[in-house]
Parts: structure tokens; C-alpha cells; sequence
């Protein structure tokens, strides 16, 4: 087959099976390759993989929008299983072409360089192995997906909890929090087996490859070129020693405010005077309206993406028995064009996540334009920036002013809550991240207590002050609930690493918002085109996890806190 141009259609391959796929492989494998027709043949390989990959992102969606379908699941876990596996085992074949005549081009640096790794890290008896993972990951989903609790005699899906943990009356959001956790606790062994499961299968993954355990190998599966464990085991102390100590301060305010002797897990949510938890939308309709004149202002080609992803069904939001937790943003990349899926429930939690899924889906279209498929998936690091700086640069527009969701009285209160959440999360990032490298490092991490007892250590280093006595199976059930241990291994320091950015592109825009949105886009627009540290330059960013760079931001974030706390009094 020569290489053509022509554009594939995901309906294609949405029922075919790989023999009927290979050979549209064996066609790239064989048709003629030198330096000067590498552009035509990697735009042919391209088209075909998007082209398989939104196939599969479709069923994706189906079946989390949807976990009782068992057609969908059955598809989605045909693809992930039989088809997308054997898909990776092609694209490392066809690296080896690249490799063989070896272009030598600037745009191709950092996708040649991938290559390289993938292929050195790559094992054909790994392919069936990951495709066991893949089921499994189904397997917690399928056990999440499907959790539910009991709420004034109606049987609802958990996320439909959360805005009761909002609420000024401390026995209503601590019967909220204990009802949202019981799932997990009841869950432990069930969600612990498929753990086990994971466990043995990603080490046998990592010894196929000649790497010493699954930590190793997934930083090299990762393409971590810029960083590695000592950069993470950095990152965790600087945490440690600014962020904690600052998110501990805040609470200490928040609990004085309250008038508790202790701050308990339910107490960290609500606003601190007692007043009713800010409801900023009704469902997610109304988000969207309220959020596109919010995206205008911050720059009006993104208020335009939004509006595509309304015009064009692009967005699933509203919470729904059988869903899939969570929320995500996947791209399609066919049409290239990206979806956002979430459980919204009306809170200001919501609005956090709309922005940020927003700032991913933002990032699909400003890297639309690069022809080749390698060149539009940067690192989650960066894709993250992507995300996190757009909740921070959208920020000052979500008053109802401005037409978005905030009445006055409530934006400044809105804003206290992302800026707290900021320094609340960060630590449970490095909690994440620190729990992982134990659990494919230590011997014991096969051992389901040994890791709930290592789970407990590692919390408390990075616990700010909240009281769990009493709570014991709750705080257990944190780790339970965390899908990307489960899902994504590893994916989780990046948004760490990524706040980092994202708040550096914040502090620019305090200077210049303007500027700081002028180099926001530019760097999305790059893709993968460039390494980690020069897309952070772009966005006008250090890629760092030097302590005193962290240190500077905190301040920063309890300066602005300071500022907010007088207008909100």
C-alpha cells in the first residue's frame, strides 16, 4: 500500500477485528520510506492510529457514561484487550523504520527520542499481560462505578453526596462523609484482590523488561526524561516543609473561625462562618452557559471551543446512577476535537472541575493543528499546566458580573476555597506519589495490611492537622477511592509538578494577564513538539522542584489568600 493522505473513519474499525487492522499496518511496514517521504508515510500512520483510537475513546465514553451496559463494557474491554495492546506492538515496529533512516529533524527530536525508549523498554510477552491489566482496571471501575448509599429513602450514586459536605450543619455533612466512605470500607478485600492482581502482573511487566520493579518501569514507560525518583522524593520534602506547614495554618484559622475544638474530615469543606454552601449552577446546562462568557473574557477564542463542545455534544456532566466516578477529558482524535466527561452535583467543586477538564479540552484545540499524532501528546506534566493554570486564569471572571456562576458576595469566598484547596491537595498529591514508590519498591508491598499500615505513615507525614481518631477505616478508604492507583500507576505527581507551573503562570498573570494567557496558548499550541523544561519555558514557567521555587509560591498563595479573607469578612 502506498501511503495516502486520505483521512480514515473511526466507524471503520469500531467492530473490526485485529486481523482485518494488521494489515493496514503491514502496508506502512512495507511501503517504501526515505528522508524525503518521511512526512507522507507518518501522516498515514497517524490517521490510522487516530483513527483506532477514537474508535476505542467512543466506546470509552459509552461505557463510563453508562457501567450497567454490558455491550459497551464488552467493547471497550474487546478493544482494550485485543486490539489497542497489539496496536503498541505495531507502533514500536514501525518506530524502527524512523529509527533505521534516522531524519535528524528539530520537530522530530522529541518523538524520535520516545521512540527510542519505547522501543528499549518494549516485550512482546508484555502485550497479553497488559491486556490482564486493562480488565482489572474494568474490574475497580465496575466496583466504584456501581456504588451507591441510601439519602432521605432514595438510593443514589455517591457523588450526589458532595454538596452535603458543603453544608453549615456539621451532622449533615459528617452522616454525608461517613455515608460516601462505607462503600469503600465494605469494599476493602474485593478492591484489595484486584490490587493484589495488579501488583503481580505490573511487576512481571517490569521484569520482562529487565528493570528491577513496576516503579522503574513506568518512568520509563512515561518517557520521565526530565525528571525521576530522587526529583519525586524532592518534591515530596518540599511539600512537606512549605505546604503542609501553610495548609495547617489555614486550618487552624478555619477552626478557630468555626469555634471547634477539633477539625474533623467533614469540617474541611464548608464555609467557616456557617453560611449555606454556595449552589453557582443547577445542572450541567447551566454551567456551560454560565462558564462560555467566563471563557470570553479570559481570551474569546476559548469562549468559541466551549461553545463547539456545547453545539457539537461534546460534554456529558451531570451526575447519574451507573456512571463511572470522577471526570476526565479524553480527545478524539479523528475529528480532533475533545469530549468532557464528569459527575457535576452543583457545587463550587464543580466549577473547579469544568475549568480545569476546560483547560484540557482547550489544549486538544491549540495542538489540532499539528499534523502528525506524536507531536500533539505532550507529558501529562504539561498537559496538566494546561488544565490547572486555566482554574487560575479564569478565576478573576467568575463573578456573575462577568456572567459567570458567582454572585459578588460569593466570588471572593469561591476563591478562598480553590486557593485552600490548592494548598490541601498538593500534599495529598505527595501522599499518592510517596504510597506508589513504597508499594513497587518494599517487599511488604504485596501485603495488603503491611500496605494500609504504609498507607497510614505516609498520610500522616503530609497530614496538616485534620483529627481522623475514630475514623480509622475512612482514612483507609482515601487509597481505595484513588482510581489513578488503580487505573493510571504513576499518573498522579504530575499534577504536582504541574501546580507548580501552574501557579508561575499565575503569577504572571498578576503582572500581565494578557501576556500570561499569550504564552499559555502558544505553549498548548507546541503539543509535544518540545522537551518538558522548554514547554514550561514557554508557558513562561520553570519546570522545578527546588524548595525555595515552592516556598516563593506558597507565599504567593497566602499573600492572595490575606487579600481575599479582608474582601470576604
Amino acid at each position: 500500500m502506498v501511503a495516502t493522505t486520505e483521512r480514515l473513519s473511526p466507524d471503520r474499525f469500531r467492530d473490526a477485528t485485529w486481523g482485518e487492522i494488521l494489515p493496514l499496518f503491514d502496508a506502512l511496514a512495507e511501503s517504501p520510506l526515505d528522508r524525503d517521504g518521511v512526512d507522507t508515510w507518518l501522516t498515514s500512520w497517524s490517521d490510522l492510529e487516530d483513527a483506532i483510537s477514537e474508535a476505542m475513546t467512543l466506546v470509552l465514553i459509552a461505557n463510563s457514561v453508562d457501567t450497567t451496559d454490558t455491550a459497551m463494557e464488552e467493547a471497550y474491554l474487546r478493544f482494550a484487550t485485543e486490539i489497542w495492546p497489539m496496536v503498541e506492538e505495531q507502533r514500536v515496529r514501525l518506530s524502527e523504520r524512523l529509527l533505521d533512516i534516522d531524519p535528524d529533524r528539530d520537530d522530530l527530536t522529541v518523538t524520535m527520542k520516545s521512540f527510542r525508549n519505547q522501543r528499549d523498554v518494549y516485550r512482546a510477552e508484555n502485550v497479553p499481560l497488559k491486556g490482564q491489566l486493562e480488565e482489572l482496571g474494568n474490574d475497580y471501575q465496575k466496583i466504584t462505578g456501581g456504588m451507591t448509599t441510601m439519602w432521605e429513602g432514595e438510593e443514589v450514586p455517591l457523588p450526589r453526596l458532595l454538596p452535603y459536605l458543603e453544608e453549615p450543619d456539621r451532622a449533615v455533612r459528617e452522616r454525608a462523609f461517613r455515608l460516601v466512605g462505607e462503600p469503600y470500607i465494605r469494599a476493602r478485600d474485593e478492591i484489595a484482590t484486584v490490587f493484589d492482581r495488579q501488583i503481580a502482573l505490573r511487576q512481571e511487566v517490569a521484569r520482562n523488561a529487565g528493570l528491577a520493579n513496576y516503579r522503574d518501569y513506568a518512568f520509563r514507560e512515561l518517557d520521565r526524561f526530565d525528571y525521576g525518583p530522587p526529583e519525586c522524593e524532592a518534591f515530596h520534602d518540599a511539600i512537606e516543609r512549605h505546604v503542609v506547614p501553610a495548609a495547617a495554618r489555614r486550618l487552624a484559622r478555619r477552626r478557630e473561625v468555626m469555634g471547634i475544638d477539633t477539625l474533623r474530615p467533614w469540617d474541611v469543606g464548608p464555609d467557616p462562618r456557617g453560611r449555606p454552601a454556595i449552589r453557582p449552577f443547577t445542572d450541567g446546562d447551566d454551567l456551560v452557559e454560565r462558564l462560555v462568557p467566563v471563557f470570553d473574557r479570559v481570551d474569546p477564542v476559548l469562549g468559541d471551543y466551549l461553545r463547539t463542545m456545547r453545539d457539537e455534544s461534546l460534554l456529558d456532566l451531570d451526575s447519574r446512577t451507573g456512571k463511572a466516578p470522577g471526570g476526565y477529558c479524553v480527545d478524539l482524535p479523528g475529528r480532533r476535537r475533545p469530549f468532557i466527561f464528569m459527575n457535576a452535583a452543583g457545587t463550587t467543586g464543580d466549577v473547579e472541575t469544568m475549568l480545569h477538564e476546560a483547560g484540557h479540552a482547550f489544549h486538544t484545540f491549540e495542538s489540532s493543528h499539528l499534523p502528525f499524532r506524536f507531536h500533539r501528546y505532550p507529558g501529562a506534566e504539561m498537559s496538566e499546566v494546561g488544565s490547572m493554570a486555566m482554574e487560575l486564569l479564569a478565576a478573576p471572571y467568575l463573578g456573575q458580573d462577568e456572567g459567570g456562576p458567582y454572585a459578588e458576595a460569593d466570588l471572593a469566598r469561591a476563591r478562598v476555597s480553590q486557593l485552600e484547596g490548592i494548598l490541601i491537595a498538593t500534599p495529598w498529591i505527595a501522599v499518592i506519589d510517596a504510597f506508589q514508590h513504597w508499594v513497587y519498591t518494599d517487599p511488604d508491598g504485596t501485603d495488603r495490611d503491611a500496605r494500609d499500615e504504609a498507607f497510614v505513615r505516609i498520610f500522616e507525614r503530609f497530614n496538616p492537622g485534620v483529627d481522623w481518631t475514630g475514623l480509622e477505616d475512612h482514612r483507609l478508604a482515601r487509597w481505595y477511592r484513588q482510581l489513578h492507583i488503580f487505573q493510571y500507576p504513576f499518573y498522579y505527581i504530575e499534577y504536582g509538578l504541574a501546580q507548580l507551573g501552574a501557579l508561575q503562570v499565575w503569577r504572571n498573570a498578576l503582572r500581565d494577564q494578557g501576556a500570561a494567557v499569550v504564552a499559555y496558548r502558544q505553549a498548548l499550541a507546541l503539543g509535544a513538539t518540545r522537551s518538558l523544561p522548554e514547554l514550561f519555558a514557554a508557558a513562561g514557567a520553570r519546570f522545578t522542584v527546588d524548595a525555595g521555587e515552592v516556598g516563593d509560591l506558597v507565599s504567593l498563595i497566602e499573600t492572595e489568600l490575606h487579600r481575599l479573607d479582608a474582601l470576604d469578612a
